[in-house]
């Protein structure tokens, strides 16, 4: 067990390699139909609509197959059912695709613990040919799914209930701090619990306090777009799957859709995520400095007809995406202790 959790980066490149085609497809399908559509809002009729729920599907299938393929590359196809309904499970109560990540390993665990029970029991030969396909999926979904529910369901909706409160009293609170909060829940896990809370937050106080909304717009199309500007900066810090996923990153980046950024935080998320967190504080605080103000529950520059002072809305998220870039390149470029010294052993060698 614990040589599979060794391989845990190698687990997520493989879940990520699956999951980019739904979060690209799902992602700009999604932004096109809202940019087509003329308004940040969610296309309500005709082929636009239909457009977007197709774009709607992808980006809610991710979670599933990046869950289902870590499963899979920890013990191979037994895997891919219990992780990738762990996963839609956590997608369907908040979690996010941090969410699904941790469904993705708890269903490869569940379903290595089986798969060694039964290698030590003498089943009949009849029985094992039926065990990969009713008997290993049977108990390791009920197994993962059980888990999932009560490890993350629950906590999960304590937490938002708990954030929610949270964000209520900090109303008052300077510029720099509630900037900060709002620009870093935004980023932390895009779409998840966090994202979610201080997005709703600022949606129900557009018509008391629309300069939140503005900052939490901001803060929406910060991670893609500062992670896209990277690939084309500092090409040298991504491999190959993250500089193609930098391309489609620009137009979910425009359009307010944050899940352009997971493919590279689902990948490294210990460097990605505190640099998108940075960039996308910085993006709400200077908007709220700037007193930026937004009516549209939506992000990204689609909204710049309706924002009160959209120059400095933009100014904003320029230095967010800035930020988000440089912080990136700064976090990939450092190696740990273990790496200097394989590099410097290489030299001497």
């Amino acid at each position: 067990m614990l040589k599979l959790l060794k391989n845990t980066k190698r687990h997520f490149m493989t879940g990520v390699s699956y999951m980019i085609p739904f979060v690209v497809a799902g992602g700009v399908l999604l932004a096109l139909a809202v940019m087509f559509n003329g308004k940040a809002a969610m296309p309500e009729t005709g082929f636009l609509k239909a457009m977007a729920e197709v774009g709607v599907a992808g980006l809610t299938l991710f979670i599933p197959i990046l869950a289902g393929f870590i499963a899979y590359s920890m013990v191979d196809k037994p895997g891919i059912a219990p992780g990738a309904i762990g996963g839609l499970m956590a997608s369907q109560m908040g979690a996010g695709f941090l969410g699904g990540m941790l469904a993705g390993i708890i269903a490869g665990l569940v379903v290595y613990v089986l798969l060694n029970i039964i290698e030590r029991l003498k089943i009949p030969l009849f029985l094992r040919m039926i065990l990969p396909i009713f008997i290993i999926p049977l108990l390791g979904t009920f197994l993962t799914g059980m888990t999932v529910y009560y490890i993350i369901g629950d906590p999960i909706a304590w937490l938002m209930k708990a954030l929610s409160l949270w964000l209520s009293d900090m109303q008052s609170a300077s510029s720099l701090i509630i900037g900060c909060v709002l620009g870093g829940m935004i980023a932390v896990d895009m779409g998840g619990p966090m994202n979610k809370t201080a997005f709703f937050f600022a949606v129900a106080l557009i018509s008391t306090n629309p300069q939140l909304m503005a900052a939490v717009a901001a803060a929406v199309c910060t991670p893609p777009l500062g992670l896209a500007l990277a690939t084309f900066m500092f090409k040298s810090v991504f491999n190959d799957v993250e500089r193609e996923a930098g391309k489609p990153a620009v137009i979910m980046g425009l359009m307010g859709v944050t899940e352009g950024a997971i493919p590279f935080a689902a990948t490294d998320p210990v460097r990605v995520i505190p640099a998108i967190v940075t960039g996308s504080a910085v993006a709400s605080v200077l908007s709220l400095w700037l007193g930026a103000t937004g009516a549209a529950p939506w992000g990204g520059l689609i909204v710049l007809p309706i924002i009160g002072n959209p120059v400095g809305y933009v100014f904003a998220i320029i230095c967010g995406t800035v930020t988000t870039a440089v912080a990136v390149k700064i976090l990939k470029s450092t190696l740990s202790p273990r790496q200097k010294s394989r590099k410097d052993a290489m030299k001497v060698t």
